[in-house]
């Protein structure tokens, strides 16, 4: 017996325990290998006469012995010599892949998978001994190498009728390994990794036939115009389990210095875990045809985790497992790509198929927001343009490109925050405002004022929050009438303030017929503060509340009066003047049983 050198020793022992995050990904190395043996006797058929294949011929077995626990995989590829065998695997990390590669690296058209060599000894993670017999293409003798693991290996004559590679894999004892003696449990793993692979993967199927189980040529490497549409739904539902079509999807193939295919669908609705901590964004990777990762998170930012779909390419730097990426600029590029195409598809769908839209911005509008929120407004350019809210004037959802071409005199973007449509309407900020002819941005999530506050302007107005206190729609005559009345109120309202423990109270002409609102001072708001306020752990935020009482309302010359003649009275009603605002803005009441008390102390007078 032969030994490994120490530090292959300790590289197999790490790669074994280490390197793989599961056991199953063995059958996609092997697999790998087999294709790359393949492809170097095809490429060689095509650059020397003399070797006589053809391409239909080639194929990959795999067979399953339950009574021997043997799973065998074998190719009619380029097999390999005694020195080939000693080379290639005895010494780990000695790739025949990478090194006929180089050889041939001035040459176009040369397809290898396997480049780091290192894959095939993923084998021991599941088997307690692993038998190599090859014999070269052109010769007469065949030989094998055999291994129990790190011990050590040995290698000898053989027979084997045929040209090519088997590789007999003695699954481990055990019920964790007893799957790999599963006939569907390895269909579903060559499915799942191996299904691109571009020569037929061979069983046994019921009636003992071989049957190919792979698709071999994958739908997007396929030519755009002879894909149906129904086949592209018909792949999304087969391979993202979604029985509700997409809403569109981008396939590109891109040719040059940036060389990949990819196949992206904006899906009709949000999963059920979508909005969890356990979703995991990203689209499955592949190098040429092999998965290597299932869920590639840097193909797509977060604000477009939405998307589902698979990304191509020959051109990605692979760590020595095959299993992950090493960082590099092709995926970078190939991420920036991904994300305009999708920007551009979400403009056209909003421009071209509005209804479509809608629906998605109902499933992920709230996705799009937070991407400006949490970004701190870095991505706000790239995202603004697909910002949808509920026009007051238009009763539907627009674009704040449309509000500011409906409302071009207007020198703001005005909108009101609440829980929804219908008690935003009632405002009486709102209706005040609305009865001006003035278009509200009614908004419902508790995201949209922050996303607001980040964006400062768009196109060069400001977002005017209706709520706050320094809406100024007024004549300047109706200033200076408000102006006297609250500097000659100043006494009357200090009271007020006092008692109440709030910000200001001050006399208003922006409302209609309600008698007060709420309003609130500094960047923060009502609705700013209750979502605050519902992060757990989170210290509780109070906005610098304004109680505005209407100028023209029977109520102001009460006050007035009190004021005169009863100013403990006057605590009272300015205690339920602030409850009936705090109710009306969605607030709930510190001291419900003493306003009740009051309300029916002042009832009783009557």
């Amino acid at each position: 017996m032969k030994e490994f050198k120490a530090e292959s020793k300790k590289l197999m022992n790490l790669m074994i325990n280490s390197i793989y995050t599961n056991k199953e990904i063995f059958l996609r190395e092997i697999i790998s290998n087999a294709s790359d043996a393949i492809d170097k006797l095809h490429y060689k058929s095509l650059t020397d006469k003399k070797i006589k294949v053809k391409k239909k011929d080639f194929a990959i077995i795999v067979k399953i012995n339950k009574d021997e626990r043997s799973l065998t995989i074998s190719d009619n590829g380029i097999g390999m010599t005694k020195e080939e065998l000693e080379t290639n695997l005895g010494t780990i990390a000695k790739s025949g892949s990478s090194d006929f590669k180089n050889e041939n690296e001035k040459k176009e058209n040369i397809d290898i998978i396997g480049e780091f060599g290192v894959g095939f000894y993923s084998a021991f993670m599941v088997a307690s001994k692993v038998e190599v017999i090859s014999k070269a293409f052109d010769s007469d003798e065949a030989y094998s190498w055999v291994s129990s693991g790190i011990e050590g290996y040995t290698v000898g004559k053989s027979n084997k009728d045929s040209y090519g590679t088997d590789i007999i894999l003695t699954i481990k004892d055990g019920e964790d390994y007893d799957c790999y003696l599963d006939d569907y449990e390895i269909k579903r793993i060559i499915k799942k990794y191996s299904d691109y692979i571009t020569y037929p993967i061979k069983m046994n199927d019921s009636d003992n036939k071989l049957t190919t189980i792979n698709s071999l040529v994958p739908i997007w490497s396929r030519n755009k115009k002879d894909i149906s549409a129904e086949e592209y739904n018909t792949f999304y539902s087969d391979k993202f389990f979604d029985y509700e079509k997409p809403l569109t999807y981008i396939h590109t193939k891109a040719e040059g210095t940036l060389e990949y295919n990819s196949l992206v669908y904006i899906p009709s609705h949000a999963s059920y875990d979508y909005y969890t901590k356990e979703y995991e964004k990203g689209l499955q990777l592949y190098s040429n045809g092999v998965l290597i990762m299932e869920k590639c998170s840097d193909l797509v930012p977060d604000y477009f985790s939405f998307v589902k779909g698979v990304v191509d390419s020959s051109l990605l730097s692979l760590n020595i497992s095959r299993e992950t990426l090493q960082q590099n600029k092709v995926l970078t590029a190939i991420a920036n790509n991904i994300e305009k195409h999708i920007k551009n598809e979400l403009i056209n769908m909003l421009n071209e198929k509005r209804a479509d839209y809608i629906k998605f911005w109902e499933a992920f509008g709230l996705q799009i927001k937070a991407g400006i929120y949490t970004s701190y407004g870095m991505n706000k350019d790239k995202l603004q343009d697909l910002l949808m809210f509920y026009s007051s004037k238009e009763d539907k959802l627009v674009t704040l490109k449309e509000y500011i071409d409906n409302n071009k005199e207007e020198k703001n973007i005005y909108y009101a925050c609440g829980e929804d449509i219908d008690k935003l309407k009632l405002l009486p900020q709102v209706e005040s405002l609305v009865a001006k002819d003035k278009d509200i941005l009614l908004c419902t999530n508790y995201l949209d004022e922050f996303v607001f506050k980040i964006m400062g302007k768009f196109e060069e107005k400001e977002f005017k929050n209706v709520c706050s206190d320094n809406i100024d729609i007024d004549t300047e005559s109706d200033k200076e009438e408000l102006n006297k009345l609250n500097t000659d109120s100043k006494d009357l309202l200090e009271l007020m303030k006092q008692e109440l423990n709030i910000s200001d109270v001050k006399f208003t002409s922006r409302l209609n017929n309600h008698p007060v609102c709420l309003s609130t001072i500094g960047e923060i708001s009502v609705e700013m503060e209750k979502a605050l306020n519902a992060i757990p752990s989170q210290e509780e935020i109070n906005a610098q509340k304004v109680l505005e009482i209407n100028a023209h309302h029977p109520i102001a010359k009460k006050l007035q009066e009190l004021y005169k003649n009863d100013k403990e009275a006057l605590k009272q009603y300015s205690k339920v003047l602030y409850a009936q605002a705090r109710l009306i803005e969605g607030l709930s009441i510190d001291n419900p049983s003493e306003i009740s008390n009051i309300i029916c102390d002042i009832l009783v007078k009557k």
